[in-house]
């Protein structure tokens, strides 16, 4: 079922009797919930962008490219840089704002700016009663006694079916450099973006694929980002010849969309881990190939098809998701990891309040 408004999602989600599987463009769930789908892409179109007050409100269903788009008319971005997952999972949908609310989906760029949720101001939502519920705005606030705006951002449609956002948005800066060290090990990459981050020059991405380079962003004006630079490679020659790389864009939408691994065969782990313990999880892991990003706090594995990575890797203070699979090894060990019981507890009684009858994309987080 499509919606075109608010009003007619409201009724849908009122009157259904049994599951739904909310769906915006389709192009990050790793496997599709149960029951009758309800397609929300009808929510689109920008409600309000002032530029002035680096501020945007659009429909959920409002396409990311168009969103962007606007933006960059304007010399603005969307701070937390989102990826666009389609090359990773095969996938030929439409990216929506909604879908990277729903999924808090950041790249890079989240070593500084933050994550999705770190910029959203405002929502807009349906709850699993038909309930339309705002929190937020274009000034944060909250006298619910839930902070929703945080909540629904990475809840997946668990809690409620997203209708409209309010964004704060950034100037997108004159220039862009990314430094580069090459033959590093996993321990030694990690130690070098560590000691990159800690610096004063606001390194703004820090990556490494394993039997690849290291790379380092540096943002903003361009004799800023001359001069940081600068300062940056000075600070990073103790581990190795430091260049600057060729293309930074390239590099760094690679690293965002994980292209290390498009069209490759096996699957598709994301790992959240402290990152100092990122090449010792990736070394037990035995992965066909490894990429880090978040300076070694979030880490991609390639591995072979049907392994299961959690009973592997055993206890570890991080979490893994599973990505990319066949349906049955999806079906068999879930994409989300298990949350320990206090979570759990917490989590249902979430659901409880917001989804009653249980009905939204039910037993896609657990």
């Amino acid at each position: 079922m499509r919606t075109e408004s608010e009003a007619e999602l409201a009724e849908a989600i009122r009157s259904a009797t049994g599951p739904l599987a909310i769906r915006g463009g389709g192009t990050r769930a790793p496997a599709p919930a149960s029951g009758d789908r309800l397609d929300t892409a009808g929510l689109s179109g920008v409600v309000l962008h002032e530029p002035g007050a680096l501020t945007l409100v659009a429909g959920a269903g409002t396409p990311l490219a168009e969103v962007e788009a606007l933006l960059a008319a304007e010399g603005q971005r969307l701070p937390f840089e989102p990826p666009d997952m389609r090359g990773l999972l095969g996938r030929e949908g439409i990216s929506t704002l909604g879908g990277v609310t729903a999924a808090n989906a950041s790249g890079p760029r989240r070593v500084q700016a933050g994550a999705c949720r770190d910029h959203l101001i405002g929502v807009r939502f349906v709850d699993g009663s038909g309930t339309v519920i705002r929190n937020g705005g274009r000034v944060m606030k909250n006298v619910t006694g839930y902070d929703l705006v945080k909540l629904m951002a990475g809840s997946h449609g668990t809690l409620g079916v997203l209708t409209e956002l309010s964004f704060k948005v950034l100037p997108t800066p004159e220039a862009e450099t990314t430094l580069a060290i090459d033959g590093l090990e996993p321990a030694a990459a990690v130690a070098a973006m560590a000691a990159a981050l800690s610096t004063p020059w606001e390194v703004s991405g820090a990556a490494h694929h394993v039997g690849g380079a290291a790379w380092l962003r540096i943002e903003g004006f361009a004799a800023s980002v001359a001069y940081r630079a600068a300062r940056l490679a000075e600070a990073l020659a103790p581990f190795g010849s430091v260049t600057e790389a060729a293309d930074s864009r390239a590099i760094w939408r690679a690293v965002r969309d994980v292209e290390p691994f498009h069209d490759r065969p096996g699957d598709v782990w994301r790992l959240s881990v402290r990152p100092s313990e990122a090449p010792e999880v990736a070394g037990r892991a035995g992965a066909d190939d490894a990429l880090m990003d978040w300076g070694g706090g979030r880490l991609w594995l390639l591995m072979p098809p049907g392994t299961d990575l959690r009973a592997r890797l055993g206890a570890f203070e991080g979490h893994a998701m599973l990505l990319r699979a066949a349906p049955q090894t999806i079906a068999q060990l879930g994409s989300f990891p298990p949350e320990p019981a206090p979570v759990a507890t917490l989590s249902a009684g979430l659901r409880r309040r917001f989804d009653p009858r249980g009905i939204l994309n039910p037993g896609l987080m657990g």
